[in-house]
């Protein structure tokens, strides 16, 4: 039987931690999550959502390697992985109905899965708006992989990241089907409010322009003193679009999370009762 695994790395992410994981608490079967040596409240939230969810599996871990890790095991099985970040919060009633479609062995012919996401610049819990850009046109995050298309999957400092997929016969990394294309804003099951030009921790200063930089920028895997030295001794350039983007003063989610027309949502749904 199809089965539905989350994925949580997060580090410094109390603002919207809570409220991410109860959101695909019901759609998932089983979610791991890990603590990344959080400054903030996050460690503490995880803890008491734990106790609460018996299927949440949670760790605290100076390496981000440990995240997909904890993945390793369903490859070749029947697992449908979904990677949640600390600022990604999905629509849990269109979450399930789109679970039934997913054990019945919808999408079981494709690697992963696209949708609909809003890219935040605002949200107003009391008003229950969220404005931000769409993506399509913007650049999509969502991350739900299918375990079944691949025989293993190592060899990655940060879950769900490319890294050493042995595929299956009939796959590969672009075997993905985009659900936006045949569905709207307002039909898409797998749709996402991504905040990701919102402060995301208690500790992060109220405007954080063009929002934090990612692991892939920061190359910070591991935390702590051998952490820096490793990344000090092996000092590594970024991508050169990213470069490209530094040198024309522009910030690359802002470039690529920003496109298209800035639009308001009804964000009720995503944010509970």
């Amino acid at each position: 039987m199809t089965r539905i695994v989350g994925s949580v790395l997060v580090r410094n992410e109390d603002v919207f931690v809570e409220r991410a994981i109860r959101n695909v608490a019901a759609f998932c079967d089983r979610i791991h999550a890990v603590d990344h040596v959080s400054t903030d409240r996050t460690w503490e939230i995880l803890r008491s959502l734990a106790a609460e969810l018996d299927h949440l599996d949670i760790h605290r871990s100076r390496n981000s390697a440990l995240a997909h890790r904890l993945l390793e095991r369903y490859a070749g099985t029947a697992t449908w992985v979904i990677g949640v970040d600390g600022d990604e919060l999905y629509d849990p009633s269109c979450l399930a109905g789109f679970r039934t479609d997913l054990v019945a062995g919808a999408h079981a012919d494709v690697f992963r899965l696209k949708a609909h996401v809003l890219n935040c610049d605002a949200l107003d819990v009391e008003k229950r708006v969220a404005t931000g850009w769409l993506a399509p046109p913007s650049r999509p995050i969502t991350k739900l992989f299918n375990f079944g298309a691949v025989d293993s999957w190592r060899g990655i400092p940060e879950p769900l990241q490319a890294g050493d997929a042995v595929f299956r016969p009939g796959y590969h990394w672009e075997s993905r089907r985009d659900l936006a294309s045949g569905s709207t804003w307002e039909t898409d099951p797998l749709r996402c409010l991504h905040l990701c030009f919102l402060p995301r921790s208690t500790r992060d200063p109220a405007d954080v322009g063009g929002g934090r930089k990612s692991l892939a920028e920061t190359h910070a895997y591991e935390v702590g003193p051998l952490g820096s030295l490793k990344r000090f001794v092996k000092r590594t350039r970024p991508a050169p679009q990213i470069l490209e983007l530094e040198r024309q003063g522009k910030n690359w989610k802002q470039k690529w999370y920003a496109r298209g027309e800035h639009v308001a949502v009804d964000a009720g749904p995503f944010l509970g009762r």
